[in-house]
């Protein structure tokens, strides 16, 4: 909201300068966002009249003009504008005026000497037409200094009110906050009633009580639409941002910014009938002022008459029956519409006004009367005309509540002792009624505020009157304690370190990703839809991390980035109550870095299982598994604990081809929460006895993993055995074609003895009997 704040001063003239107030009114909640000079500076310029303009001797388009600034002789000007003429009233620059750009003196032009200069409008900066002098008033004082007669020292201050502030969007409303803000004496208007002269009415049907509960029309008869908007009125409406129209306009547009309260003048006679407030039916159109002609839905809300509707309610009139230059008749409406009735109503239409600005966020309908009453003074005033009685509909009115405002809370909550007198006075100030009681205040905001309902609404009141500057600022006084850490949990930075010591670089990437991703990386995925999404590739949410840095690597390799290792910690969205955190990394190109103390390979799943094992520190439990995002022959489960925990494996050709990678990448992913979980560790004591391996060569079946294998034997639970270990896989000749033999490495030892001879053949057969009966393992002849 932009306004003069001459004018606010008018209302409310605290003992601040122009920064001070700024400060003031940005501090209790209501931002200043710019201070603009009303008009450049420029100094030595008076309002002159034009006695005579003779045509210039030696020049066509020049006139020698004797100018009245208001001294006891004229002076001679010479002059080019095409519009000098005697009897002109003009803004004159004198000799030694400082104009934006140009200083004026004394000349001679083509042989006549100029004392000063006849301005434009674009020589002092101001807005207007450009082609020739600026014209004044008739009734502009010959002689007064130009800034002063126009109020040009005046500065424009624009506000960036939030949407609960709705009874600051009038200079009314501004002035009572200012006054309790500053403590200043604030004058508003008296508004008086306006007798009727006539008792002319048009009838009024409310349909729709609820959208509009309150609708007051006075109809208005003989007025002159043609009169002159009074200067005053004019250089306010243009410092509110508002231009200035046709005086019936002007004065609805007034009232609008004086009060906050919307209106419209209809023409009379161009009305059909009574007016319905009604929402909108089926097929009907309106064309609006502004010329656009809108189709309007059945949830909007128009004022009608018999042939339909004239305008669209709190957003903006109809041109058919809008007041023109010869309109004499006019029906004055106001009202309040309730905001849910206005609310996406314009924006819908491509539209944004004053009057649905207010409409939507709240309007004062405790003063719509009041604001009847000041558009017809003005009106008759300015136009003339004869009022007739103000007639209207009112229904169910919004009810303000009482709200308890306890003092001890009220403390507790700002963190400091506040008095209770003065935070009555201050709720009394903002037009609130308060009743003190033992130990709380009762308090009923006024039909302006409609941001106020819970208590915790006027502590926020109390406080930011009291000020934000003069709450004293206190260090925190916590004891300052070492919070417990579990040994037994691995912190994710220390996780993301370890990744890091590994060759892997951290990545963050969105968790609103393309759903393509997610069906193509698994048909089973049900990605959750975002209701308001970023973009059309980003309106899910993840189930997966690989689809970010599958992403991540196409951006490496179009930037010629050979080699990645990547990774990334975040969640995953499995469903609205799962939001699992899991790790998953990337691997792609040569194992190792370009070097020479080692040939060239690619990077394959070992490689990346290796990783994940120095991560747990331990062998991991792969077994057979099936995903549809991985390579079918190259890719395991992972298990941990007996659980699985995730999954490694090849990127499936289909994919690499989809994605439009040339060569596929290693992925892993997996439950982090599980990864973190550590094992204190525990002292065991070196043992000092030899200890015995025995190499056992099992044939099985070989589509069994040798995971299997090994889990079976390690489960067994055989008595002093310290590992187990595959070292050969061998296939060929004596070993049956669909079969293959794995050489496991056992080695047992005891700390307290030497073990016998017997029991190292008990805990082999252990572990044989069990190879046979899980995995159908026997041993090789």
């Amino acid at each position: 909201m932009q306004f003069s704040e001459a004018w606010l001063r008018s209302l409310v003239n605290p003992a601040l300068d122009t920064a001070q107030l700024a400060h003031a009114v940005t501090m209790a909640g209501l931002e200043v966002e710019a201070l603009a000079p009303a008009a450049p500076p420029f100094n030595n310029v008076v309002v002159a009249e034009i006695l005579s303009a003779e045509k210039h001797p030696d020049a066509d388009r020049l006139r020698v003009c004797q100018v009245d600034v208001g001294e006891a002789t004229p002076v001679t000007i010479v002059c080019g504008a095409p519009n000098a003429a005697a009897g002109l009233k003009v803004p004159c620059a004198r000799p030694g005026a400082k104009l934006p750009g140009i200083e004026i003196k004394v000349a001679k032009v083509r042989g006549v000497e100029s004392f000063g200069m006849l301005c434009s409008t674009r020589e002092l900066g101001l807005e207007g037409a450009a082609d020739g002098l600026m014209v004044l008033p008739d009734d502009a004082p010959v002689g007064e200094d130009f800034r002063t007669w126009l109020n040009l020292d005046d500065t424009l201050i624009t506000l960036k009110l939030t949407p609960n502030r709705a009874d600051c969007l009038s200079m009314q409303g501004l002035a009572r906050e200012i006054g309790a803000i500053t403590g200043a004496e604030v004058r508003l208007p008296q508004i008086a009633g306006v007798e009727s002269r006539i008792q002319d009415t048009l009838p009024v049907q409310v349909s729709a009580a609820d959208a509009c509960p309150l609708y007051l029309g006075r109809v208005v008869r003989g007025i002159n639409a043609q009169a002159t908007t009074p200067r005053w009125m004019a250089e306010r409406l243009e410092r509110g941002g508002i231009r200035p129209l046709l005086a019936p306009v002007d004065i609805t547009n007034y009232v609008l910014l004086e009060l906050g309260q919307p209106m419209h003048a209809f023409a009379l006679t161009r009305l059909n009938g009574g007016i319905e407030v009604r929402l909108a039916r089926a097929g009907e159109t309106l064309e609006l002022l502004n010329g656009q002609t809108v189709e309007l839905a059945p949830d909007m809300l128009v004022i009608a008459d018999a042939g339909g509707p004239v305008a669209l309610a709190g957003i903006m009139g109809g041109q058919p029956t809008s007041v023109e230059r010869f309109t004499v008749d006019v029906f004055l409406e106001a009202a309040f519409f309730a905001p849910a009735a206005i609310a996406g109503r314009a924006r819908r239409l491509g539209l944004s006004t004053d009057s649905s600005h207010r409409f939507e966020r709240g309007v004062d309908f405790g003063a719509t009367r009041q604001a009847m009453e000041r558009a017809t003074r003005l009106l008759i005033d300015i136009c003339g005309g004869q009022p007739g009685p103000i007639t209207g509909s009112v229904a169910a009115l919004p009810q303000r509540q009482p709200i308890a405002l306890r003092l001890a809370r009220l403390e507790r909550v700002a963190g400091i002792e506040l008095d209770a007198g003065r935070v009555a006075h201050d709720l009394a100030a903002l037009g609130m009624q308060v009743d003190r009681q033992a130990d709380r205040l009762i308090v009923t905001p006024p039909s302006f505020r409609f941001d106020l309902a819970i208590e915790e609404d006027l502590i926020e009141e109390a406080v930011r009157l009291f000020g934000y500057d003069n709450i004293p600022a206190q260090p925190p006084a916590a004891p300052s304690r070492m919070l417990p850490q579990d040994e037994t949990v691995l912190a994710d930075d220390t996780l993301r370190q370890m990744l890091v010591d590994l060759d892997y670089q951290e990545v963050i990437t969105y968790s609103f990703v393309d759903p393509a991703w997610e069906t193509a990386l698994d048909a089973r995925a049900r990605p959750l839809p975002l209701a308001n999404p970023l973009a059309s590739q980003l309106s899910a949410m993840r189930t997966t991390l690989w689809g970010g840095l599958i992403e991540t690597l196409r951006h490496n390799l179009n930037r010629q980035q050979v080699r990645v290792r990547i990774f990334e910690l975040g969640r995953v969205y499995t469903s609205q109550a799962e939001q699992p955190m899991k790790l998953g990394g990337l691997a792609y190109g040569d194992a190792l870095p370009e070097q020479w103390g080692a040939p060239s390979r690619r990077v394959d799943f070992f490689d990346i299982k290796g990783d994940l094992e120095r991560l747990f520190g331990q062998a991991l439990d792969t077994r057979r598994g099936a995903h549809p995002a991985l390579h079918p022959g190259q890719s395991a489960k992972l298990w941990a604990d007996g659980r699985a925990i995730g999954w490694i494996g090849v990127l499936h050709p289909g994919l690499v081809q989809a994605f439009d990678l040339p060569a596929a990448p290693v992925l892993f992913e997996l439950d982090s929460r599980v990864l973190a979980q550590r094992r204190l560790p525990r002292h065991a004591t070196l043992s000092r006895f030899p200890l015995v391996r025995r190499d056992l060569a099992f044939v099985l079946d070989a589509g069994t993993p040798s995971g299997e294998l090994l889990a079976a034997l390690r489960e067994a639970g055989a008595g002093g055995v310290r590992s187990i270990d595959v070292f050969d896989d061998y296939r060929g000749k004596g070993v049956a074609e669909n079969q293959k033999s794995l050489a496991i490495r056992v080695v047992m030892q005891d700390t307290e003895r030497t073990l016998t001879d017997q029991e190292v053949e008990d805990a082999v057969q252990m572990l044989v009997d069990a190879a046979l009966r899980q995995c159908n393992a026997s041993l090789r002849a």
